[in-house]
């Protein structure tokens, strides 16, 4: 009985963690989607539900996590060797930090949602890219404006680094765009995923 306890944990472990490994080819929307095909049906629902391209979810996710789930800001150094506080509560796939997290949860009445698992990023970037477009009158597939709030909230002070982030964004959404067209009749197919 103990090993099959083992087996069962390790296997557990194994799933889970081939579930959320980072897509071997980052820059290519089709090589992403048919390595990780619930991602694309997550991201389509999230498009139907918001409004928010599926490329332009994806670029942010790209630009804010590199999709890493487990993504967070590097700790400050105290005394430059101590590792300290992290710069912000940014967590998991969105890097959508714990306030803004909690007015997505309030917002959508969605309380058992969390930031680690891709599903619910998507459904957050989604949100967010529609409430820009209520707030601040910004067009959904305005990829640079999208992300220049999306990084710096609701507001009109930049970050300086702001601009250049929106710039790669919106270059990695266009070139997305491109890619998912190729294949998306493709990836629209019924496909029955066993586990």
């Amino acid at each position: 009985m103990n090993h099959l306890k083992k087996f069962f944990l390790l296997s557990l472990l194994f799933f889970v963690l081939s579930c959320s490994s980072v897509p071997k080819n980052t820059v290519n929307a089709c090589a992403i989607f048919n390595e990780k095909y619930l991602w694309y049906k997550f991201a389509k629902a999230t498009e139907r539900k918001w409004g928010a391209p599926i490329e332009l979810q994806m670029a942010i996710i790209r630009k804010e996590s590199g999709y890493d789930w487990l993504a967070r800001p590097e700790r400050t150094k105290l005394f430059k060797v101590i590792p300290w506080k992290r710069k912000s509560s940014s967590l998991g796939y969105s890097q959508a930090i714990e306030d803004t997290w909690e007015t997505y949860k309030k917002s959508t009445g969605k309380k058992y949602v969390t930031r680690v698992l891709f599903k619910d990023a998507s459904d957050f970037v989604g949100w967010y890219v529609d409430q820009t477009y209520r707030k601040m009158k910004i067009s959904k597939t305005n990829y640079f404006k999208q992300y220049i709030y999306y990084y710096n909230g609701w507001t009109k002070q930049l970050r300086p680094e702001s601009i250049s982030y929106a710039k790669t964004v919106d270059k990695t959404a266009r070139k997305y765009k491109k890619q998912i067209t190729r294949c998306q009749s493709k990836l629209n197919q019924k496909k029955y995923i066993i586990f």
